[in-house]
């Protein structure tokens, strides 16, 4: 699976998704990126987004998108408060549809 991780989420992460072609948006280039651009530059180039952004299944249409987002919800974007919750983000996709949000973590 194609996962991106979201600006808010440390570059380190993306070897927690052992058996997916994980990316990150500054390693894409797209730092920087608003939300809505992100969302547009990502279409047909990935499966699911990660991200920490609680606001974005409200600030964005996701229904129509060709893929899934995971959010996580962590005190933290540090490892220590990451890593825990990495077996609950893999878990879900497992089963994720394009277009749907699942939530992962308190």
């Amino acid at each position: 699976m194609r996962v991106l991780l979201d600006e808010n989420l440390p570059h380190a992460l993306a070897r927690a998704f052992v058996g997916h072609e994980a990316a990150t948006v500054r390693g894409l280039g797209w730092a920087g990126l608003k939300n809505g651009a992100l969302l547009r530059a990502a279409h047909g180039r990935i499966d699911v987004l990660v991200t920490m952004d609680a606001n974005l299944e409200f600030q964005q249409r996701l229904a129509g998108h060709p893929f899934a987002v995971v959010v996580i919800h962590a005190p933290t974007n540090r490892m220590a408060d990451l890593a825990p919750l990495v077996p609950l983000v893999l878990g879900a996709l497992a089963d994720l549809e394009p277009g749907q949000v699942r939530h992962v973590g308190a």
